[in-house]
């Protein structure tokens, strides 16, 4: 199985990489306790359809090593650009869900966008969902409190109590297997309990407000109406105006979970996304051939 270092320090780190080694590239960063797998209805269409599809398991998630330190956001957004700068990717599009949009954001706004060429943030909790000075719409601390109480104390019953929620099934057309939410509360659990409130951290502390406008790339942001996680007026709005020219599509009686309940919408959006990456990356690379052979200005 595919491991890299941290380079902040050397957690080991593993990845999937799958399609072709020649597709525009797409890195999937995942929700708070899930690893790549929760990606599986984007990342293997759209590798069948000549996309490489890159998949992370931050640390102490799915099969990366169990650590106690690291679960600040710096260290996160750094083990992510360490993934791009493992495999040299040029041009890769980010892809994140839930608290992987704040490492996404805080990897461009920490390392710059030389290897990145888009990214799309889907379902994010960025500019951040607790109340405070920057966020005064945001959700009261003592609810937070309480809730954190809940998932230290029982984590399984936890999980399983959000779920209906999290997919929105009271929602039309939000079909959801007890199979499945059994599949996804599992694997939920492979986070390690430290991992799990180290990330939980990340979330009731964030506030990105101030460096969302130094996005300096095309940004796609996907919503969900229903999503009880990350409510639309408090995120995928308001990230939406923060960035310059992102463009916000809101899919009706969506939860948190639609990278499931519309998996297939989900991914012909990001199939169309990355097919105007792939453009990009063209005429990228036919300048740079043109600037070597000493052909335009």
């Amino acid at each position: 199985m595919p491991y890299y270092e941290s380079p902040v320090d050397g957690t080991r780190l593993h990845y999937v990489d799958h399609g072709p080694a020649s597709g525009a590239v797409a890195v999937f960063v995942a929700s708070a306790y899930l690893g790549h797998e929760m990606w599986e209805h984007q990342m293997l269409p759209l590798a069948e359809a000549g996309y490489r599809c890159v998949g992370l398991d931050r640390r102490g998630h799915g099969r990366s090593d169990d650590v106690w330190s690291g679960y600040d956001l710096d260290t996160l957004a750094d083990d992510l650009q360490g993934l791009l700068d493992h495999l040299d990717l040029r041009a890769a599009t980010l892809i994140g869900h839930s608290v992987g949009t704040a490492e996404v954001v805080r990897c461009l706004t920490r390392h710059g966008s030389e290897r990145v060429a888009r990214i799309a943030l889907v379902c994010g909790v960025a500019p951040g969902i607790m109340r405070s000075q920057g966020l005064p719409g945001g959700v009261d601390p003592a609810l937070a409190r309480a809730d954190e109480e809940f998932f230290r104390r029982d984590r399984p019953a936890w999980f399983t109590h959000f779920a209906d929620a999290f997919f929105a099934v009271s929602s039309a057309g939000n079909e959801v297997s007890d199979a499945y939410v059994r599949h996804l509360v599992d694997r939920c659990l492979v986070a390690t309990p430290r991992a799990a409130t180290g990330v939980r951290s990340v979330v009731t502390g964030l506030d990105l407000t101030a460096e969302l406008p130094a996005v300096d790339v095309p940004v796609l942001v996907v919503h969900g109406t229903h999503d009880t996680s990350a409510p639309l007026a408090h995120t995928g709005e308001r990230l939406a105006r923060l960035v310059p020219g992102a463009v916000l599509r809101v899919y009706e009686n969506a939860g948190h979970g639609l990278f499931f309940t519309h998996a297939r919408r989900l991914t012909a959006d990001l199939r169309q996304f990355l097919g105007a990456a792939a453009a990009t990356a063209a005429v990228t690379g036919i300048c740079r051939m043109l600037a070597a052979a000493g052909i335009g200005g």
